[in-house]
């Protein structure tokens, strides 16, 4: 299968490890990854911050550049909840029958990273080897727009050497939601120090998500405590490979 990869701004900028991490996965299993150069943003932040006119052009932009895409790969959930759930609001709001036309055709080959996995190549097991205990952080956007359920513990279990961690409360929020940690810095870094509770009391050397938004956030308040625990993107995870596998003696 030939898959797209949009990245999303926020790990372009400040996460591009994420991106190879997705290549490797993809490429280990046989596919062809391709990367439109042309692609920006969503339009996630602009949108949720009120700016809805200059979330539409993105929008545009996004499906101009995706539409004739056998599947587009997204790692990241409120990226992909950002189109799903709201580029038809858009397209009818400017009253965009085109938009609206291509959008029917192009969302259901639109996937997060760990749904592309388990539901596009109905695969649990892609050869990765991680021996460290690890922890997961289930992000609000996947679990409550996307409905990710289970689809990363599943992949998360089939990692060789992998010690999974239940995480307590791993469905509350750790407090980031973009501008909502900036405008109610209060209550974001109350709920940050409870999922940093949960997390510290697992006894995980990582906590992973399929978020960069969420790992950022906790790995902020992980770095200010002196806790001995790493943050990483599930692709960061199902990317790796022990050495023998790698052929390197």
């Amino acid at each position: 299968m030939r898959i797209s990869l949009f990245i999303t701004c926020y790990n372009d900028t400040l996460f591009p490890h994420t991106g190879k991490a997705v290549v490797s996965v993809l490429e280990r299993l046989g596919h062809t990854v391709d990367f439109p150069i042309d692609q920006t943003c969503c339009g996630q932040m602009h949108f949720n911050t009120g700016y809805r006119r200059a979330a539409y052009p993105l929008a545009k932009r996004f499906v101009s550049i995706f539409r004739d895409a056998e599947a587009v790969c997204i790692p990241s959930s409120s990226c992909v909840a950002m189109i799903r759930d709201y580029y038809a609001d858009l397209a009818d709001e400017n009253h965009d029958q085109e938009l609206a036309a291509d959008l029917r055709t192009l969302l259901p080959r639109i996937f997060e990273f760990t749904e592309l996995l388990t539901d596009c190549l109905h695969l649990e097991d892609v050869g990765a080897s991680f021996s460290h205990r690890v922890t997961y952080h289930a992000s609000c956007h996947g679990l409550r727009s996307l409905h990710l359920g289970d689809k990363p513990i599943r992949l998360l279990r089939h990692v060789r050497g992998l010690d999974l961690i239940e995480l307590p409360n791993s469905d509350r929020c750790c407090g980031f939601g973009g501008t909502f940690a900036v405008k109610n810095a209060g209550v974001s870094t109350a709920m940050l120090e409870e999922k940093l509770d949960a997390i510290l009391g697992t006894g995980a050397e990582i906590c992973t998500a399929c978020d960069n938004s969420c790992l950022m956030h906790i790995q902020g308040r992980l770095h200010r405590h002196g806790a001995d625990v790493r943050a990483m993107h599930i692709a960061e995870i199902l990317a790796s490979e022990n050495r023998e596998r790698e052929g390197t003696p």
